[in-house]
């Protein structure tokens, strides 16, 4: 049984699952605490399209049951996971953020959903996407102020994780929708390199740019809940045969020398807050010789171009059946997404993918002087309102070139809202970013806590 003298909702992923195996608290005893999070705190937030509580709790007694009776159990065993509703699940509706696909029900899961119940994952429920996970915002508040947008398109991963609702969440990224909406709601948030989660039974936007990614409560925690999803699935063809990376012991080791960051300005560093800029500033500064200026290479600077390319071009091919019987049901901005979209051409297609699949190339000499990129994760704070999610912007350059990044709640603006510091990796060098992302968080709060 719990401790009735702690909140269970308030522990890490990391620390919960200790707590479970060490017998201080059920599967059962977690999964009540979220659902009683979750009445309390929805009519506020708004985070889940789905919810069978039900079927939560069974989930949870059948997990229990697995470790009474003995047998083996996996990396997650009795973990809470919210799933956003664009990634399929056979026990319950994804309904893609759109009316048009209103009480879809898939026949199977998606493999990242198959591999977090081979982990012994509970998957609690179905998180809001925005519509189609583009531009036009569901219904999540920001539980940090919800007067603000959470932030999209993984907009109810990011604010059911902040809310306590659930220890980890899943999301999906094609422009800025893990990291922008973590950073927006306070947690941290991790985009992985490109082509190590598969993709099987998500929502397609754009091959070239889909990327699955995390939301969690600490770098721990991400690193726990993404280790065994990562791997080759062969319904993904841009996944390769790999040996599973060691993501969480590598997370917790101390750095073999304190790490070397490339304080980045991007070229539309001009559309950064200047609270944004000055903090930006500030943590250079405390950083000394541990950071070293690096611009991005002038030929990037259409890498934002490149990326609409792809991406407009191939909503337009992948939405083109719900834009031909629902386009009235269609927010506006998706419908002028998908007309931009019918216009390019094949040889502008394939000239932004083969700038794509060079870019990796152009960062080589910064990662073999510094261990990590560190810039912003968004232009300032959760702007004001619900009719937007903000700009994805300060993420497209590294979600076009497929490299790992993560956010870290470790800023706050003048409003009293978060704001993320982002940091991008190498390509493939995933672990030896979480590893430095830990140390950056330490070294942070170890700041704020020594005297004046």
């Amino acid at each position: 049984m719990a401790d009735d003298r702690i909140d269970i909702t308030l522990l890490s992923a990391a620390q919960a699952l200790d707590a479970l195996r060490e017998g201080r608290a059920s599967a059962e005893d977690l999964v009540n605490g979220c659902l009683a999070r979750i009445r309390a705190d929805e009519p506020r937030v708004q985070a889940w399209a789905f919810l069978d509580e039900q079927r939560a709790l069974e989930q949870a007694r059948h997990v229990d049951g697995v470790r009474r009776q003995g047998h083996a159990t996996g990396q997650l065993h009795g973990l809470p996971v919210g799933v956003k509703d664009i990634i399929d699940t056979a026990d319950m509706p994804t309904e893609d953020g759109t009316v048009l696909n209103a009480g879809r029900q898939p026949g199977f899961d998606a493999t990242v959903v198959e591999r977090l119940r081979s982990a012994g994952a509970i998957v609690l429920g179905k998180t809001v996407t925005t519509e189609l996970a583009t531009y036009a915002p569901g219904k999540t508040r920001n539980p940090v102020n919800p007067e603000h947008t959470p932030g999209g398109s993984s907009s109810g991963s990011a604010a059911a994780v902040a809310a306590h609702m659930v220890p980890v969440a899943i999301g999906t990224q094609t422009n800025g929708s893990v990291i922008r909406p973590a950073a927006f709601c306070g947690v941290f948030g991790y985009k992985p390199t490109f082509g190590w989660v598969p993709r099987h039974g998500i929502l397609e936007q754009s091959r070239p740019l889909d990327q699955v990614g995390f939301f969690a409560r600490s770098v721990e925690d991400l690193a726990l809940v993404a280790e065994p999803l990562l791997g080759y699935d062969e319904r993904d063809p841009d996944t390769r045969p790999m040996a599973r990376p060691r993501l969480h012991a590598t997370a917790m080791q101390e750095p073999p020398l304190p790490p070397v960051f490339a304080m980045t300005r991007t070229p539309n560093w001009g559309d950064a807050e200047e609270q944004t800029r000055q903090a930006f500033d500030e943590v250079a500064q405390a950083l000394g010789a541990q950071a070293k200026p690096f611009d991005v290479p002038a030929v990037l600077n259409e890498a934002w171009a490149w990326h609409a390319t792809l991406m407009e071009a191939d909503l337009a091919r992948n939405f083109h059946g719900l834009y031909e019987r629902g386009r009235a049901q269609l927010s506006e901005s998706l419908r002028g997404q998908i007309e931009r979209g019918r216009r390019v051409t094949a040889v502008d297609y394939n000239n932004a993918l083969a700038h794509q699949r060079t870019l990796e190339d152009a960062f080589d000499e910064v990662f073999d002087r510094c261990d990590a990129i560190l810039t912003a994760a968004a232009a300032g704070p959760a702007p004001h309102g619900l009719s937007s999610t903000g700009s994805p912007a300060f993420c497209t350059l590294w979600t076009f070139a497929g490299m790992p990044a993560v956010t870290l709640p470790l800023l706050r603006a003048d409003n009293g809202l978060p704001m993320g510091i982002q940091l991008v990796g190498r390509r493939g060098d995933d672990a030896r970013l979480l590893r430095t992302a830990r140390w950056l968080t330490d070294w942070v709060r170890a700041l704020e806590r020594a005297p004046a």
